[in-house]
């Protein structure tokens, strides 16, 4: 519904109806029902003239009212229909019920990899639920500042610029995101030592590797911002021994 404040405290642009609009004109002696009047607005808008152009056409003399509340309402009706039709939205000539409005499809988790290791698949599907799904997002970006909060830690003890800092905290957020998706018995708290050095332990699956490759090309050729090479050699070293070191969090691996 359109609302706005004109001609003094008491007037208020709104369409309270087809019904309450048809009784209003016939009372000002217009020849025009609601959908007359809805059609000539249209057109009038189409041919960019305004709501001084188009309303003195609704009738064929200045219409006349015994009672100033009623040329009141009739304004405020005709103007309020007239901002609908700016504002392009749709107009209900009926008082019937509205139709139900259609249910927002829930977005789906993708199926967990568990036992095995993630597919490309899975990954692609994990990142597209992170991005569409706000509250799965929000509820995985607790879990991770909650569990992982020594590994954020070592991160931001690196010496990274802001940029990097950003860049590493979003990646290992996905990456534990996805891990958490695909591994329902969960993770636990990686050892956040694991950032100063290379690890001996088996390497994270390939579909997580690409996934970090792929991010830090893109970030390394953004327009506005992108890494410089020495950064991001760094960055890389870290994401890398973060991916390695959550892989091992999972419990009952």
């Amino acid at each position: 519904m359109s609302r706005s404040k004109d001609r003094g405290p008491d007037f208020i642009r709104q369409f309270e109806g087809a019904q309450t609009l048809d009784g209003l004109l016939e009372l000002a002696g217009s020849p025009c029902d609601t959908a007359e009047v809805l059609e000539r607005m249209r057109e009038a808008r189409a041919e960019g003239d305004g709501a001084n152009d188009v309303i003195p056409t609704l009738f064929a003399e200045e219409p006349r009212f015994k009672d100033a509340e009623l040329a009141r309402r009739l304004y405020q009706n005709l103007l309020g229909l007239w901002d609908l039709v700016l504002e392009g939205k749709s107009v209900r000539l009926e008082d019937g019920p509205r139709p139900p409005r259609p249910k927002k499809e829930r977005l789906q988790a993708p199926a967990p990899f568990h036992p095995d290791a993630p597919s490309a698949e899975f990954v692609e599907a994990a990142w597209r639920y992170l991005e569409d799904d706000d509250k799965a997002r929000t509820r995985l970006m607790h879990a991770f500042e909650n569990r992982q909060d020594g590994l954020l830690g070592a991160l931001d003890a690196a010496g990274l610029t802001d940029e990097g800092y950003g860049i590493a905290r979003h990646l290992l957020f996905e990456l534990h995101a996805m891990l958490e998706l695909g591994w329902p018995p969960g993770l636990m708290a990686a050892q956040a030592a694991a950032l100063d050095r290379d690890s001996d332990a088996p390497p994270a699956p390939d579909s997580l590797q690409a996934y970090v490759t792929e991010a830090l090309f893109e970030a390394e050729h953004d327009e506005e911002h992108p890494l410089a090479p020495q950064e991001l050699a760094q960055v890389r070293t870290l994401v890398q021994r973060g991916l390695v070191a959550l892989w091992r969090a999972r419990k009952g691996r």
